[in-house]
């Protein structure tokens, strides 16, 4: 009875294993929209419950192929460089070699992010450009004004841009003939004379005090000691504060570096200009030390009395003064 109740449990576990199902291939080609064949594009075959994914790259003619795959179900991902990615799924039977669709991978969207930077000189040099516009009634220049709210540092080249533009502009011509006509009706500087002559020595006296002026005390002081030679248009405050604020920017300035100073540029270029015209002024006129100091001072109050009307009226005779709202960084 035992051997009996044995048999049938020992014929049981020497039944034959169930057969492995037999591997097959995948394979695939992938081009682009044209038909034309995409090689090294990498395609990731994924099988439900695998570990990992396998993985390949199409060749040189677009050919693709996975061997020795499991069968069921299966997925492709299909990844390329300036492609779209592109999925693909499906069922393999054993032993079979399928071939898929052939796959057309479509041109993908490149998103770049570009952060473009302007230097300080590209933004300095937009804002003179639009001081160089600006105009008292769209007629007299008034270039040596700053009405941005972040202007940026003078380099040497646009100093002299700005000198240069100041004095070869024609309204600036006019202004000294003006002043020479002025002279000649009061015969001042009587050593000129009077008649043509005398009216051209006023002329070019009154016009290299421009040019000095202008060049020692607006570029090349400027340049040397790192100083702006420009206004900078305040517009806010009380009435004093700002009053206060035009006349002290005779005597103080701001650096390349953006910070107040002493306006040695000023003072210098007024005491320099004052004394190259010793050199031309009639010699009745010349009084040395004291003509070139006295003309100095005159030029500095000349200054402070030219910052309150910009402060107070010139803005809103100047039309492109808003412009500069727009060259902010």
């Amino acid at each position: 009875m035992l051997v009996l109740s044995v048999l049938p449990l020992m014929a049981q576990s020497a039944s034959p294993a169930a057969p492995v199902p037999q591997p097959g291939r995948i394979r695939g080609v992938v081009v682009d929209k044209d038909g034309a064949a995409i090689p090294n594009v990498l395609v990731t075959l994924t099988l439900p419950g695998s570990a990992s994914p396998a993985q390949t790259t199409s060749a040189n003619d677009g050919n693709f192929v996975f061997a020795n795959v499991i069968p069921g179900a299966f997925q492709l991902s299909f990844a390329s460089t300036g492609f779209a990615s592109q999925q693909s799924s499906g069922v393999l039977q054993p032993g079979e070699d399928q071939l898929i669709p052939q796959v057309t991978l479509a041109i993908g969207s490149t998103e770049e992010d570009v952060k473009v930077t302007v230097t300080p000189e590209e933004v300095a040099t937009d804002q003179v450009h639009v001081e160089e516009k600006q105009r008292l009634m769209g007629v007299i220049p008034n270039f040596y004004v700053t009405y941005d709210p972040h202007p940026a540092p003078l380099t040497t080249r646009l100093k002299f841009e700005l000198a240069w533009k100041t004095t070869i502009d024609p309204v600036s011509f006019g202004i000294v003939g003006i002043i020479a006509g002025f002279e000649q009706a009061d015969n001042t500087f009587a050593g000129y004379g009077q008649g043509a002559q005398g009216y051209g020595k006023r002329f070019g006296a009154a016009f290299a005090d421009s040019v000095t002026g202008t060049f020692i005390g607006g570029a090349i002081l400027p340049s040397v000691l790192k100083q702006d030679p420009r206004y900078f248009y305040k517009g806010t405050g009380t009435i004093k504060e700002r009053a206060l604020y035009a006349m002290a920017n005779a005597f103080i300035c701001k650096g390349d570096n953006g910070r107040w100073q002493p306006n040695y540029s000023a003072l210098g270029g007024n005491l320099a200009s004052a004394g190259i015209s010793n050199l031309y002024y009639p010699a009745a006129d010349r009084n040395g030390p004291g003509l070139t100091f006295e003309n100095a001072f005159i030029g500095i109050g000349a200054n402070a009395f030219s910052n309150i009307i910009q402060e107070f009226l010139l803005r809103r005779f100047t039309p492109h003064a808003h412009d500069q709202e727009s060259t902010k960084p």
